[in-house]
C-alpha cells in the first residue's frame, strides 16, 4: 500500500473529493443529519486511503449515492 503517491491525477482528485467529503460532513453536523455526517466523513476517509484516482472516485461516487439511498428509504 503506498500512501505517497503524489501523481497529479490523485491529488486532484484528493482534493475534489475531499472538499465535497467535508461539505457534506459539515452540513450534517449543521442540519443535524447523521447519513450525511458520517458519509462526509467516510468520504473524506476515501481520500486517505484509496490507492489510485480511479478507485478514490468510484469510492466516493459509491458513497454519495448510498448516502441518497439511505436518505430516501
Amino acid at each position: 500500500m503506498n500512501f505517497f503517491n503524489f501523481s497529479p491525477d490523485t491529488l486532484v482528485a484528493s482534493l475534489v473529493w475531499g472538499c465535497i467529503g467535508s461539505g457534506f460532513a459539515i452540513y450534517g453536523w449543521k442540519q443535524k443529519e447523521m447519513e450525511f455526517l458520517f458519509g462526509g466523513i467516510a468520504i473524506t476517509a476515501v481520500t486517505y486511503f484509496a490507492e489510485s484516482a480511479l478507485t478514490m472516485s468510484a469510492l466516493s461516487v459509491a458513497l454519495i449515492a448510498g448516502i441518497f439511498w439511505l436518505r430516501r428509504r
